[in-house]
């Protein structure tokens, strides 16, 4: 992601290397970077927290979750003190289909009422490629807690028509959902599973800079 690694210089700079030593890469900051140091939040109404899972081995379930806050801070000087949180509504899962979003939020899934929310606490970021970079957390869902890792794109800044500066970027990962304790399933006749332990979690996220406290 762009956003965090802009400031790594395309060719980096190599000192001297000493007798015995091999070169090593000195990461350049771009000064510029400095001016997106802050908070920022997510745009519900331009970004999309979704999630794929395969169905019945031979078809792929989509769905969304509608409702969610986030915190998320930038820090240009040194973008590996970054950090993000969101915490998620499960009762807002929409996969279009009233019936199977139901099942969702039973005690065989999500189990809503005892299990308002689930989070996304990152802890680490690390710098992986032009535009890449990796993002570490913990994801807590029914109360359990597993550390995952995000793979995010920086798609880029602007300042948009109502004078909101925006910066955008894409992530993915894949869990196994029984990690979670979501162990539901049932058996098809040819032996495999009716729904995927693999599940791809999407972040197609739009954020917008706070404003600071006047």
């Amino acid at each position: 992601m762009k956003l965090f690694s802009r400031g790594i210089s395309s060719r980096p700079q190599t000192p001297p290397a000493t007798y015995g030593q091999a070169p090593t890469a000195v990461a350049v900051v771009d000064p510029a970077l400095q001016m997106l140091t802050g908070e920022w939040i997510i745009d519900p109404a331009h970004s999309r927290i979704g999630f794929s899972v395969r169905h019945a081995m031979v078809t792929t379930v989509r769905g969304a979750f509608t409702e969610y806050q986030s915190r998320l801070y930038f820090d240009g000087h040194d973008p590996s003190r970054s950090r993000a949180e969101v915490v998620i509504s499960t009762a807002s899962v929409d996969t279009g289909v009233g019936q199977r979003d139901a099942h969702l939020v039973s005690r065989d899934f999500f189990d809503s009422d005892n299990y308002p929310h689930m989070q996304f606490t990152s802890t680490d970021v690390q710098i992986v490629g032009s535009d890449v970079y990796r993002m570490a957390g913990n994801l807590t869902i029914r109360d359990v807690t597993r550390p995952v890792v995000l793979e995010m794109t920086y798609i880029g800044q602007v300042l948009d028509p109502f004078g909101y500066q925006r910066v955008g970027f894409d992530g993915t990962t894949t869990i196994d959902r029984s990690d979670w304790g979501l162990t539901y399933n049932s058996r098809l006749a040819e032996g495999g599973s009716m729904v995927s332990e693999k599940v791809r979690l999407q972040f197609d996220i739009a954020a917008i800079r706070n404003a600071p406290a006047g």
